[in-house]
């Protein structure tokens, strides 16, 4: 089968709600994967049988998908492409993070492995995308890191934003007028359970509190680590 955009987004889907799941073997279930390509159940089952006949996922009807080694290695190629092409747009580009992901969703399609390569060489061969996404490498490998986010995150203690996972501009927005970037010094100073906040202070004094919801959303790592 040749790795169409449609193919490509759906290996993509699924790879990345795999990586969401805390069990290494769970199946994606197909109502979860209609609702993240914005299609209804009925076609992506239709697809998913189709990438099944390829080899390239594992469907098992009623349960759920996930991807054979052949699909995780091609999705993990796509996300490459998309995540290098999103650093190319704010590093080389000038680009405002906040509006490379959808740029990226419709250029991951259209550029080649030689390119992409190229890209990768110019960037100075990053690890992680503005967001903090980690890129797979050129054999479709992607080094997974599990990093605890503000709601389970020490107080007063030195921290540094290492990864924003919602993509949505809207949200980045709302991040970066709050200093917490990926790569921002922060200190958690206060949770309060009553009203699901969080306090947060960055390395220039600035305070702030976000809700728990996005504090969710915002992963972080010891400072020096």
């Amino acid at each position: 089968m040749l790795a169409s955009q449609t193919v490509e987004n759906y290996l993509k889907a699924i790879y990345m709600a795999q990586g969401a799941e805390d069990d290494p073997q769970a199946l994606v279930p197909m109502g979860q994967l209609a609702a993240a390509l914005g299609v209804v159940p009925g076609t992506a089952t239709t697809m998913v049988k189709t990438l099944a006949e390829s080899g390239l996922v594992r469907y098992e009807p009623y349960a759920g998908v996930r991807l054979t080694a052949a699909g995780e290695k091609l999705a993990a190629l796509v996300l490459r492409r998309h995540r290098l092409i999103e650093q190319f747009l704010v590093q080389i580009l000038g680009m405002n993070w906040t509006e490379v992901h959808d740029e990226a969703e419709r250029l991951e399609h259209a550029v080649s492995e030689r390119l992409i390569d190229r890209i990768d060489e110019m960037l100075g061969r990053p690890a992680v995308d503005p967001h903090g996404d980690p890129i797979p490498g050129p054999e479709g490998t992607l080094k997974r890191q599990s990093y605890p986010d503000l709601m389970n995150s020490p107080l007063n203690t030195p921290l540094v934003v290492a990864r924003v996972t919602d993509q949505e501009a809207e949200f980045l927005r709302f991040i970066e007028q709050r200093n917490l970037k990926p790569g921002q010094r922060i200190e958690i100073e206060a949770r309060d359970p009553a009203s699901d906040s969080v306090s947060i202070r960055s390395e220039t004094g600035q305070r702030t509190t976000i809700g728990a919801r996005a504090a969710s959303k915002v992963l972080v790592v010891t400072s020096g680590q």
